[in-house]
């Protein structure tokens, strides 16, 4: 992109342009139609996003602006992403809208030509980003850490500007449609986080958990034929593995995969599912040890017992299978596991939950579990 002197007395969309004499952008553009109006695909310098677009909106109330307000705390993350993995980063297109004269260039009158161009845009237009300021402001954290991102380009999708209503229609339809992927998807595809690449490691060497796992949805069916999620195995192996940064990355996935073998040991309804004996919604529908918050709560047990009882955690670890994991023993697991009646994930549930399992090991609580605990007792834990 440069400036460039010379917009013609008419925009392709047939607003009046700036006088010859004035200053402009010129972008290399290829022209497309939606909805019967006109909207151009370019690249752009990361150099020049921060400067042409900008972002004033923040004091403006909600029904005056045309994008929500920035969450600054998204920024450095994002920007942490791009300097981090300078190699494969990847962001989507930016979308903009134009409020200001236009003219489109086409390098030819016939076939292809006619959409292959130069996009013309005056100096005095002011561009709004109906879709991408977290990543606009990513780029510009990035740029100030490491310059030498600044040639790199983003490809930017822009529409002609009708007006504030238009603006706003623009980003409800544009976020309307847009559905995050499941975690388990997330983490099934993630090549890049040690996380992901340990419990893939783990589940896809043991044939249980292979064969049991649902790898694309974060949530089973009544009907589902697997016990766990990949996301809750990712999550449990997190809490499994904290605080033991000193260990390779190859420790790290053999001490996981070491831990989820020895587990499914312990609860025999596992293997019968696998040998179908059992029904997987049977497992389910009865037991606790399946569903996410024990599975979490087992990561932080077996966390403690691998700091605590580095030779010995397998020992230790036996005495699970005598823990009643029936879902119908309320007065062992209402109020950890259970909210009346129901599974609760919620991060006091599964610190309640690591406590009564912990107490079966005969481990200690940490300050902040014991902390919980007595509010527990105390009756001070309303149903989440």
């Amino acid at each position: 992109m440069r400036r460039a002197p010379g917009l013609s007395d008419t925009s392709s969309s047939g607003r009046r342009s700036q006088s010859p004499a004035a200053f402009g952008y010129v972008f290399p553009a290829i022209r497309g139609v939606q909805a019967h109006r006109e909207f151009y695909v370019s690249m752009c310098p990361l150099r020049l996003i921060p400067r042409i677009f900008l972002f004033n909106e923040d004091e403006l109330v909600p029904e005056l602006r045309a994008q929500r307000v920035l969450n600054k705390g998204r920024i450095p993350e994002m920007a942490r992403y791009i300097l981090g993995n300078r190699d494969s980063y990847t962001f989507s297109a930016l979308t903009a809208s134009i409020d200001g004269d236009v003219r489109f260039e086409p390098l030819g009158e016939t076939g292809d030509a006619q959409k292959l161009g130069s996009l013309q845009v005056s100096m005095h237009a002011r561009f709004v980003i109906n879709d991408g300021q977290h990543r606009r402001a990513a780029i510009e954290a990035a740029i100030r850490e490491n310059p030498d991102l600044a040639d790199e380009t983003i490809a930017v999708v822009f529409f002609l500007d009708t007006g504030l209503e238009r603006c706003q229609q623009m980003f409800a339809d544009l976020n309307r449609h847009a559905i995050r992927p499941s975690t388990s998807l997330g983490v099934l595809y993630d090549h890049r986080e040690d996380g992901a690449k340990v419990v893939k490691h783990s589940v896809l060497k043991l044939p249980l958990y292979r064969d049991l796992t649902e790898m694309e949805r974060s949530t089973l069916s009544a009907r589902s034929r697997k016990l766990f999620t990949l996301s809750a195995l990712y999550t449990a192996t997190r809490a499994l593995l904290a605080r033991l940064e000193d260990l390779s990355d190859e420790e790290r996935r053999e001490l996981a995969t070491a831990f989820w073998d020895e587990t499914a040991k312990l609860f025999p309804e596992w293997q019968q599912v696998l040998e179908q004996k059992l029904s997987a919604a049977e497992v389910r529908r009865d037991l606790l040890h399946t569903h996410g918050v024990v599975l979490q709560a087992l990561g932080r047990v077996g966390n403690t017992l691998l700091r605590e009882q580095p030779q010995a955690w397998k020992k230790s670890l036996k005495k699970l299978s005598r823990l009643d994991w029936s879902r119908s023993n309320a007065k062992l697991w209402e109020g950890r596991a259970l909210v009346g009646g129901r599974v609760s994930k919620a991060g006091t549930h599964v610190t309640l939950t690591t406590n009564l399992i912990k107490a079966h090991l005969g481990l200690l609580l940490t300050p902040e579990e014991q902390r919980i605990e007595d509010a527990l007792l105390r009756g001070e834990h309303a149903a989440n």
